[in-house]
């Protein structure tokens, strides 16, 4: 297996290279330091490490105070990490692990399905806007409050459609490589959530089914009105 399926996509990086070695000096110093020790650390002229030092400070990276009073003239500004700053760096590795405990879950359980199931539903609820208790969801509002929850997560979701049953498309699956391995588990995870959200908002329908690449970049879940739902154990 090659490092490139181990380590996930690095991200963009939250500063520029020159403001990124501004701030690994500030965290490698024992005590804040000035302007003037930034620029000889780093090689940046004066000015510039001021204006990646106060940048900095701006986005919440650093902290900037003065020294005390003890010293003649004027107090010298410095510098110091902010706390929420020391986030460890390095390679992430999401994917593999989601592989690793979506195979364990596939192993350990004897009905793992069904589990994912019950577990995504869990997560349905808690993720969609619930409505307060006085107020009654039609079917517009209660798609509209699905579909939020399927696009934050990353599913692409298209307007329903009649196929001839009304279907909601997911055209981007945000656990692919995942699903195609575990495939079983993972659709019913994505079924579950599905279930959740719309009987979080006490929706007049839910999700009959879901049928995992009719098409490869195509999903669809399947919608019944809510007195006549089935409730079987998986995906398609």
């Amino acid at each position: 297996m090659s490092e490139r399926t181990l380590h996930d996509p690095p991200g963009p990086p939250a500063v520029g290279e020159s403001r990124a070695q501004v701030l690994d000096v500030l965290r490698a110093a024992h005590d804040a330091v000035g302007v003037r020790e930034i620029a000889e650390r780093t090689g940046l002229h004066s000015n510039t490490a001021r204006f990646h030092l106060d940048t900095l400070v701006k986005e919440g990276f650093a902290e900037r105070t003065t020294e005390g009073s003890g010293r003649p003239g004027r107090p010298r500004v410095v510098y110091r990490p902010a706390a929420s700053s020391a986030e460890p760096t390095g390679p992430r590795s999401y994917r593999l692990l989601a592989r690793m405990l979506t195979g364990l879950i596939t192993e350990a359980l004897s009905q793992p399905a069904q589990a994912a199931v019950g577990a995504g539903e869990a997560w349905g609820r808690y993720l969609v806007d619930t409505p307060s208790p006085a107020r009654r969801i039609d079917a517009e509002e209660a798609v509209r409050r699905l579909t939020r929850v399927l696009t934050d997560v990353g599913f692409a979701p298209g307007p329903v459609e009649h196929r001839p049953d009304p279907v909601v498309p997911l055209r981007h699956c945000p656990f692919l490589e995942v699903a195609v391995e575990h495939r079983d588990t993972v659709c019913s995870l994505h079924l579950g959530l599905m279930r959740g959200a719309l009987k979080e908002v006490r929706a007049p329908f839910g999700v009959d089914r879901l049928d995992p690449f009719v098409e490869p970049s195509l999903c669809l879940a399947h919608l019944s009105p809510a007195d006549e739902h089935r409730t079987p154990d998986r995906a398609a």
